[in-house]
């Protein structure tokens, strides 16, 4: 009896070659991949529509925001595992449907309550997508083009931060605040019938029990830890919703590694953790996302307050990172690099190309946007080199039967690495800022408006750059040192397997 292309296991696809449509197949998925990154994006453009037409506060505007990203965070291994068990074609469809629906209700919001709950059951569509997507190009590729498909996987996220603005920006310009979510649903729909005509089905043979316990343990775990990170730069990393937060988020998360090592079907296999090639990647992705996620976010605060652009022109000039990224995998010319230089000596490259490009933007921006520009390319450059790659060792170090965890542990990684490091690194800019500016509000926009006189504003944006250029100095050395450790452990990881 012979298997149709729509039904070809992991195994006949690598014997294969691959599945016949795998490239047609790469692009519906990073379809819908993009819509969930662009809608991250979109929503910090409509912050001041939502503030002005829904009456929303401050608090509210974080609910927005931290609402996807909490339950998104939280659900990252559960989604890759269900994936795995019950078909990732099956959660792939799922999490189209309901990050369609998320966008209906969210687009059609009339108050903030509203607004959070649909933003919420966005958060659980993006996690199945994040973790499906991501698992079937594990699946439908053969070895050889893995490296080349995760690089296009990669380079669809970097799309989605350098469009979100520019697209949010000009549907903001055109239509209300809804239209922003609303236009999810032709993206979502089309999404959708593809995935169901072309995108073979696949999933763990085994069947593996479903660890309820598990999953219940990990969504608390994670989603209690990544809000402890993001209220610790408000209420200050002493307060007692940090306190207590990242107190759950120790527990419960070591109540989860303890159960996942006894159990017989663990959603997350502890054995993973003794691969140094394993180990290495997430390390590396630790810290090129600690750098990557917080000097980001810096950037943009160095776009509007010290160089003065506005925020769809500061979107434009941060646009060149992304699209350097875009051209570099979607040529194929990072892969090839990768294949010939080799996976540690490629993580360790490109991050360092990296923490240079960080460099740059700390030390040469001051006199105008040139240093920025080098320090963009530079990023983008390195990121296009070491991020697909740091995201190939991670998938390639997991049996393919478990790909939806693979994924699911790569999303987790990114999105820690990202908030710890928006949340760090925005703590050394705050401490600097008030070290030079001790009687300065909270918040640049708030010194600048209690300042007095020129001088004095001139005084305080000065002290806004000396911590920006700190903290991007700051994730500069975590880039290096994540390269450093992650090429050296891969490195030994590759010798233990050829002795």
């Amino acid at each position: 009896m012979t298997t149709s292309p729509q039904e070809q296991t992991p195994a006949q696809t690598q014997q294969t070659g691959g599945h016949p449509q795998r490239w047609l197949i790469l692009g519906v998925i990073c379809l819908a991949q993009l819509t969930v990154l662009l809608d991250n994006t979109v929503l910090n453009v409509a912050i001041p529509s939502l503030t002005r037409e829904l009456g929303a506060a401050t608090s509210d505007i974080q609910w927005m925001i931290n609402a996807y990203s909490l339950v998104q965070s939280g659900l990252l291994l559960t989604a890759g595992s269900a994936a795995d068990r019950y078909g990732r074609k099956k959660m792939l469809v799922a999490g189209l449907v309901l990050f369609g629906v998320g966008s209906l209700v969210a687009g059609l919001a009339d108050s903030t309550a509203q607004l959070i709950a649909a933003r919420a059951g966005m958060g659980v569509g993006g996690a199945l997508l994040m973790t499906t997507t991501l698992a079937v190009a594990m699946q439908i590729f053969a070895p050889e083009e893995q490296p080349r498909a995760i690089g296009i996987w990669a380079a669809v996220n970097s799309l989605g931060f350098a469009t979100g603005p520019l697209i949010g920006g000009f549907m903001l310009n055109h239509f209300w605040w809804g239209a922003i979510f609303l236009i999810n649903l032709p993206v979502a729909a089309l999404g959708l019938v593809a995935v169901v005509a072309l995108v073979p089905e696949s999933k763990n043979p085994q069947g593996d029990r479903p660890d309820l316990l598990g999953a219940l343990l990990s969504t608390i775990g994670m989603a209690s830890l990544v809000f402890a990170i993001i209220s610790g730069p408000e209420h200050g990393w002493t307060s007692g919703r940090v306190l207590v937060t990242a107190t759950v988020a120790v527990v419960v998360l070591a109540a989860f590694g303890y159960w996942e090592s006894r159990i017989p079907y663990p959603m997350l296999d502890m054995h993973f953790f003794r691969n140094r090639r394993f180990t290495g990647a997430v390390a590396g992705a630790v810290l090129i996302t600690f750098g990557m996620g917080g000097s980001l976010f810096l950037l943009t605060q160095h776009m509007q307050f010290v160089l003065g652009y506005g925020p769809l022109e500061a979107g434009l000039r941060t646009a060149p990172l992304a699209l350097v990224i875009v051209a570099l995998n979607f040529t194929g010319v990072s892969a090839k690099w990768s294949t010939r230089l080799g996976t540690p000596v490629s993580i360790g490259l490109g991050m360092t190309v990296m923490s240079a490009g960080l460099v740059s933007i700390a030390t040469v921006s001051s006199g105008g946007y040139g240093g920025t520009l080098l320090g963009l390319l530079l990023i983008g450059a390195g990121a296009a080199i070491a991020s697909p790659a740091m995201a190939h060792a991670i998938m390639s170090a997991i049996p393919p039967e478990k790909a939806g965890v693979g994924a699911g542990i790569n999303g987790t990684v990114a999105e820690f690495g990202q908030g710890l490091g928006v949340a760090v690194l925005g703590a050394v800019l705050n401490s600097r800022f008030a070290a030079l500016i001790p009687v300065a509000a909270s918040s640049l926009p708030a010194a600048l408006a209690s300042a007095g006189s020129t001088e004095e504003k001139a005084r305080i944006t000065d002290a806004f750059a000396s911590g920006l250029e700190s903290s991007q100095l700051v994730g500069a050395v975590a880039v290096l040192l994540g390269g450093v450790v992650a090429a050296a452990l891969l490195r030994r990881a590759e010798r233990a397997d050829s002795a």
